[in-house]
């Protein structure tokens, strides 16, 4: 098969139905449902999404927790510093972080917090200055990760506008699902398809017969990395690490009935988990996703899929549209048409739009 023309996966999306703020309610959002077995689709509100579930489905959803990322300081000279803690690196308080103005702060630069809550040293820097190790120094020894749930800003993706911090306490509340582990603060993008469901949504799931499963993929900023190359397969797919607890592995591969996934994190973690075992681990397992799904790829582990609607020349529109059609291309033409319809429709785009479900 040649290979895939990124074009394929490019598409027009008028700037208003770029959700900036959720729905009044989660599962307000509208929710688009397409039916694979006769290439159907229809307009639902995300709370009926239990009338299209079967007593022994299981929902499997990613539980990772996001972190209030943004941390602001300042230079000693007074210009302004962003801190974007990705990840905690072995030692005393050193974090993998992205700083803006990145490229203009070498190693050796510090900065701090205007109140003395924090300061920072940059002690290590990538060749391309893509991110640093900084070493965090806080206030009577406060924790990385309690400061930032104190001071950060919630990591909005770059097509939400925030122009100050007036909807930080709304956004920290409604970029985080409703299931999501606190004690897993490992993600720095929601896992937006969970945003919908409400406590009393998965009440009523749990009523009809339908089981839970979690999994932890700590999301990282590569899922927003739009593919710049001129083919799809030249791509180089970025890697997250999961947790895939034992109990959650025999749901996948003993089903009672139809394996849904709620979002494609946690796709990328069932279809890597499956992809690398014949046989199970004897505990909970620690991996490493660096999977790439794109037509004509065949699926596993999943057998109904609940996702957002994508950025255009996304790894996640690619993923969509092999799922669709799995082992062809078909998805890729017919993705754009539920897309069309989308639009038609006004259907909300991205993080905190509306939903999909795909049967």
């Amino acid at each position: 098969m040649p290979p895939l023309s990124t074009d394929l996966f490019d598409y027009q999306l008028p700037e208003r139905l770029i959700a900036q703020t959720p729905a009044d309610r989660r599962d307000a959002s509208r929710l688009l449902v397409v039916d694979r077995s006769n290439r159907r689709f229809s307009h639902h509100v995300f709370a009926d999404l239990p009338q299209f579930l079967h007593s022994g489905d299981t929902l499997f959803r990613n539980n990772a927790a996001v972190l209030p990322a943004r941390l602001r300081a300042v230079r000693p000279t007074g210009g302004k510093v962003e801190c974007f803690l990705l990840r905690p690196v072995d030692g005393a308080n050193l974090w993998r972080c992205l700083v803006k103005p990145g490229k203009r702060l070498p190693v050796g630069a510090t900065f701090a917090h205007t109140e003395g809550e924090f300061s920072g040293e940059i002690v290590e820097k990538d060749p391309d200055g893509s991110s640093v190790v900084v070493r965090l120094t806080t206030r009577d020894g406060e924790g990385i990760v309690e400061l930032a749930n104190r001071l950060g800003s919630v990591p909005l993706p770059p097509y939400i506008q925030r122009h100050d911090d007036s909807t930080r306490i709304s956004d920290l509340s409604r970029y985080q699902t409703v299931y999501a582990n606190r004690a897993r603060q490992v993600a720095v993008a929601a896992p937006t398809a969970g945003l919908h469901f409400t406590p009393e949504l998965l009440t009523e799931i749990d009523r009809r017969g339908v089981d839970t499963a979690d999994v932890t993929l700590h999301v990282g900023l590569g899922t927003f990395r739009p593919i710049t190359s001129d083919t799809v397969e030249g791509h180089d797919i970025h890697h997250e690490l999961y947790e895939m607890p034992r109990v959650t592995a025999d749901k996948l591969v003993a089903p009672t009935g139809r394996r849904i996934a709620v979002g494609t994190t946690t796709v990328r973690t069932v279809e890597h988990f499956l992809r690398t075992h014949e046989t199970l681990p004897a505990g909970d397992f620690i991996g490493d996703a660096d999977i790439y799904i794109y037509p004509p790829a065949q699926f596993r582990g999943v057998d109904a899929l609940i996702t957002n609607f994508h950025q255009p020349r996304s790894t996640l529109l690619c993923l969509v549209s092999a799922f669709l059609t799995p082992g062809s291309t078909d998805g890729i033409s017919w993705l754009k048409e539920i897309y069309a319809e989308a639009i038609a429709q006004d259907y909300r785009f991205f993080s905190y739009g509306d939903a999909m479900l795909i049967l």
